[in-house]
Parts: C-alpha cells; structure tokens; sequence
C-alpha cells in the first residue's frame, strides 16, 4: 500500500480570499515505511507575503521571487502522489489549497476519500490528549530540534514519523523473539530421552477383554 505524507506553507488561512500555497514537501510511504523518496518544491505565490505568515514559515517575498508558479510544477506533484493515500495534519486545510490551485488551471481536484488526517486518528487513539504537531512529536519522543519554524517538508518528515507511532509503533507487524534477541535462526530446544513405555497387554488384561468380548453381539474381533 503506497501512501504519501504531506504538508503545505501558504501565504494566508483561505484560498477564497486569493492565499496560495509557497511550498509543498511529500514524503512516501510503501506498507507503513518509509521509502526515502521525497519531494519539495517552492512556489512564487504571485501575490505579497502577509507579516503574519512569514513568522510562521519565514519564506519572504524575495526568496519566492525566482521559484517556479505551481502551474509548472503540477504535473510533477501529481505524479509523485499518483493514486497514493494522502496523510496530511488537518489535512482540509492543505486539501482545500491544493485543490484551489489545481482548480485556477482547470486540473481535477484530488478527491477527499483519499484523504487521512492524523487529527482525527489522534483524536480516536489518544482522546483528550493535544493534537497539535509538535504537542504529538513531544508525546512520542520524536526530535524536534530542527524545526525553528514551520517547513513543509521537515514537518511532512515529522508526521511521517508521528503518523506510523499512532498505528502502533514505527516497525508495524510482528516481531519473531529470535529476531527481537539478534537471533539469525532458531535454536532447536534440548531434548531427553526416556524410558521407552511397554504397550503391550498384560495376561490379566487380556482375559478381562475376552470377558468383555463375549456379552457383546456380533463383535467384529469375531470375524
């Protein structure tokens, strides 16, 4: 089963309101692991970097100024996700911007029932606990000295790793005792050799069965 982890930086909260998306980071999964393949791109958003979203991300106007519009890039993103499942973090909100820009070039949106959120499966396994990403990092003793601000790319790793905790643990499937101890075969156990048991019936058994035999009607040992 492939799946692909991702996140979005964006210039604002609402694509209605004309925000775009300035990085996309994807991280693939194959069987709940790991590949490491991933992608990043970032994207000139065409438009002014509000204050408010730069101390989130620190992707400033001029930094963005020579990236490639999402229009270049779109046919490289979709096919990176391909026909992956998409775990995202809140994940409406990077949904609802990447359709909005696959929208403004009259491209399919990515339909939602390929949609996971880790909110919500957070939500499911640990009720009452803290969702944020950083609040589950801590909770699952993932490193987080890295992340100074908000990246797309270092917080789809993030996830990736947050995500495969709340399925139980980042090695899914069971685990042989011989190789959980470094054992590269198993170990045949000891044996001990006993007394071989008589089988055969004793005189005193044998009459008794003879006894037995004889009230019986038509017993087959007769024939």
């Amino acid at each position: 089963m492939r799946e692909v982890v991702f996140d979005t930086e964006t210039t604002g909260l609402d694509p209605a309101a004309g925000h775009r998306v300035v990085e996309i980071g994807c991280v693939e999964l194959l069987n709940h692991m790991p590949t490491g393949e991933t992608r990043q791109w970032y994207l000139n958003p065409q438009r002014d970097m509000p204050e408010e979203a730069f101390r989130v991300h620190g992707l400033s106007e001029e930094f963005l100024a020579d990236k490639p519009i999402f229009a270049v890039v779109a046919d490289d993103f979709l096919e990176f996700v391909g026909g992956a499942v998409l775990i995202a973090h809140n994940a409406s909100f990077d949904m609802r911007f990447i359709n909005a820009e696959l929208a403004a070039l009259d491209r399919p949106n990515l339909p939602q029932d390929r949609m996971l959120d880790t909110i919500a499966i957070a939500r499911r396994k640990i009720p009452g606990a803290q969702y944020s990403l950083d609040a589950l990092c801590r909770r699952f003793d993932i490193d987080l000295s890295a992340r100074e601000k908000h990246g797309a790319l270092l917080d789809a790793e993030l996830l990736a790793e947050v995500y495969l905790e709340l399925l139980g643990g980042r090695q899914p499937g069971l685990v042989l005792a011989s190789e959980a101890k470094g054992s590269t075969s198993p170990q045949p156990a000891d044996r001990h050799a006993r007394t071989p048991r008589a089988h055969a019936a004793s005189a005193e058994e044998e009459a008794i069965h003879q006894v037995f035999v004889a009230k019986m009607k038509d017993p087959i040992w007769d024939k």
